[in-house]
């Protein structure tokens, strides 16, 4: 799910370890477009789940240099970096652990229990299996990872909130740092 095409998992190839050794993780890596100008979209994040626009900067150009050197993509294109979003797309298994008790969609390349869509609350993961929590239904879903072809999380109060209280320990993280390092030595400066 990270990449669609058998061109974006050779771009992931390529791009995974740059993104790596400049401290990211590439979340959804996607080449759209036709034969003329096309536009290679990079979501990714810190290890940490963190992404600011500096980030997005520094991933890019580390990613343009490679690009580059090894000219993967024939003609032209337009590098996009930018983070996954409150609404993140769900590409990897880990995610699906890190976001339990979210609300989310997911759609299947098969149909399972009689439907290829899903909405529920994100129940962890069990081994290769996504576990969701249906509404109205007794027992848990355990959807193959494998088969799913999309899954986003779906925009809620608690999502929000969650967002909102990472924005806060990150600038209360920034600012303890900035009076921090204001002092070289380090030494209370207080009257």
């Amino acid at each position: 799910m990270r990449g669609k095409t058998a061109e974006d998992h050779r771009l992931l190839d390529l791009l995974d370890p740059v993104a790596e050794a400049a401290g990211y993780e590439i979340v959804r890596l996607r080449l759209m477009g036709g034969d003329h100008v096309r536009r290679l979209q990079i979501m990714a994040e810190r290890p940490d789940g963190t992404m600011v626009v500096q980030d997005c900067a520094t991933l890019a150009r580390a990613i343009s240099t490679v690009m580059d050197a090894a000219d993967p993509i024939a003609g032209e294109y337009t590098l996009e970096v930018s983070s996954p979003g409150i609404d993140r797309p769900l590409t990897r298994l880990k995610d699906f652990a890190e976001y339990e008790g979210f609300e989310a969609r997911l759609e299947l390349d098969r149909i399972a229990e009689g439907r290829k869509r899903f909405k529920g609350e994100l129940a962890g993961v069990d081994g290769e299996h996504v576990a969701l929590n249906l509404e109205g239904e007794a027992e848990t879903a355990l959807l193959p990872f494998a088969w799913l072809v999309d899954a986003r999380l779906v925009i809620t109060d608690a999502l929000l909130k969650r967002g909102a209280d990472a924005r806060a320990a990150r600038l209360e993280h920034d600012d303890l740092d900035s009076h921090t390092n204001s002092d070289p030595d380090n030494k209370d400066t207080s009257p």
